[in-house]
């Protein structure tokens, strides 16, 4: 039997979960990436956003959402958007259906309208949340991109990083924004804890 939160048409104010650990583990990784805390009519959706090249990935969203109740079953479709100097972008999006049990997450990523790294991060910082940060931010490399993070919050995720896991990570300056360095001894502790949750492509991210 259904449970009425899943279906399309109930309102956000009926859905109120609970939801369990893997689905928070999911929204809070990918919140720490491109995804965002949306308020939208009486509740709060997340929004999945990626470029073409990570749909593998997207879909592995969407089919652990989906899966769930937590969004529509429809497949997502590739759409286009017109970027700088009239350059053609392609990329695919995932909306959740609208919970008001979603209200608290919205509140503590968001302070007056900007992404902010909420203090309790650490008590869903799990295996999954972490692989789901590295696909949503890793560049080519050993960085994460967390430019939409001031300072503090950038070395306050390092700090949870070593605490958690023993992975050793800094601050790294780029212009006036900052990314995290993972240093190259940790990250055979990182693949190994993340291993059991990534796609081939998450792999590659990390070679």
């Amino acid at each position: 039997m259904s449970l009425p939160f899943i279906m399309p048409r109930t309102k956000a104010t009926n859905r109120i979960g609970p939801h369990n650990l893997d689905v928070l583990s999911v929204i809070f990784g990918s919140l720490l990436g491109d995804s965002h805390a949306e308020r939208h009519g009486n509740g709060v959706r997340i929004s999945f956003q990626q470029e073409s090249s990570n749909v593998e990935y997207l879909m592995m969203l969407w089919r652990f959402l989906s899966d769930r109740g937590y969004c529509s079953t429809k497949k997502p479709k590739l759409l286009i958007r017109t970027a700088k100097a009239g350059q053609l972008r392609f990329y695919f999006k995932v909306h959740s259906w609208t919970f008001s049990s979603f209200i608290w997450i919205h509140s503590i990523f968001y302070k007056d309208g900007v992404k902010i790294v909420p203090d309790c991060i650490g008590d869903y910082f799990t295996p999954l949340a972490l692989a789901v940060w590295i696909k949503d931010a890793m560049s080519y490399g050993l960085k994460l991109a967390t430019h939409n993070f001031s300072y503090n919050d950038v070395l306050f995720l390092c700090t949870v990083l070593k605490d958690k896991y023993d992975i050793v990570a800094t601050p790294n300056r780029n212009r006036d924004q900052w990314t995290i360095y993972i240093h190259s001894e940790s990250m055979p502790i990182l693949r190994g804890i993340v291993k059991d949750f990534v796609v081939p492509s998450m792999l590659r991210k990390q070679a």
